[in-house]
């Protein structure tokens, strides 16, 4: 007994001068058999297994067809460019990175455009890139091999898992969570990411000074994130008089976000520092 995988129509963004060699709209079919993984050199389904207790998630995981595009770059590109989440270990992030440059996590990129467009912009720092969905890691890792970035690492799965498990304390030299999944339904809003919890467990990982950036287009969920954001004490708001801060430079404005500004949507910002530890004096010290 066997199951199939599908291909979308390879992508031409991602395949320039032909990619594997078909056209645009062609696409495979490949046969597997049951159990073989989707993708033997790539991203395991579920890397963590069930090594962790069951908790409630701030995300799942989207089903959706790869890309002849995609699945050749995971196929080449993850063995060298990947991490699996699995919370077996604590990783060197000079190590995973070949360098010792700053190293910012971003949790939740989409299909990685502005990750890629960052990564580019400011090759000094490393982007150690967070998702669970298979086609935007695909994507990312495509993105950055036809651009030539070295600074991305794609991480697969649970972030939670990568914070509490698998980073150092102040190992980090920044955060990035650009729109979250808001979980509209007042029944749902205990799975939102951005909790006292998470933040605490955050800040532990954090570096004195380092910057935390959200940004949302779901207007009560930015209310949430301000007042936990202000209420924390490891946290302080780095915009001049608090509140919201106006997008940084350093953001790209994705299509995504363009689509909703045009719908008449309301994307927030937020900017906060990590405040330095209770025993490390300060400048004033």
């Amino acid at each position: 007994m066997s199951d199939s995988l599908n291909f979308a129509p390879e992508d031409s963004q991602l395949t320039p001068g032909g990619g594997s060699g078909r056209g645009a709209g062609a696409s495979i079919r490949h046969t597997r058999a049951k159990g073989e993984p989707r993708f033997p050199d790539g991203p395991k389904p579920d890397p963590a297994g069930s090594h962790f207790e069951r908790r409630i998630r701030s995300f799942q995981p989207r089903r959706s067809r790869v890309t002849a595009g995609q699945a050749d770059a995971l196929q080449r590109l993850w063995p060298k460019w990947g991490l699996d989440i699995d919370g077996q270990r604590v990783i060197d992030l000079a190590e995973l990175f070949g360098n010792s440059r700053p190293v910012v996590l971003e949790i939740g990129f989409g299909m990685g455009e502005a990750t890629a467009e960052m990564a580019a912009a400011d090759p000094d720092t490393n982007i150690l890139a967070v998702d669970v969905h298979t086609p935007g890691q695909g994507n990312l890792l495509a993105l950055a091999d036809r651009a030539g970035l070295t600074n991305i690492r794609v991480g697969n799965g649970d972030a939670i898992i990568l914070l509490r498990e698998m980073l150092a304390p102040d190992s980090l030299d920044g955060l990035r969570v650009y729109f979250p999944d808001p979980w509209p339904k007042k029944r749902h809003h205990k799975r939102r990411l951005i909790q006292p919890d998470f933040l605490t467990l955050a800040a532990s990982r954090l570096k004195p000074g380092a910057l935390v950036h959200c940004a949302t287009d779901w207007e009560p969920y930015a209310e949430q994130m301000l007042e936990v954001f202000t209420a924390h004490p490891a946290f302080e708001n780095a915009q001049p008089g608090g509140g919201y801060a106006p997008r940084p430079g350093f953001r790209p404005l994705t299509r995504f976000e363009g689509q909703g500004l045009d719908k008449g949507h309301v994307v927030n910002d937020l900017l906060f520092r990590r405040v330095p530890h209770r025993d490390q004096p300060t400048a004033e010290d």
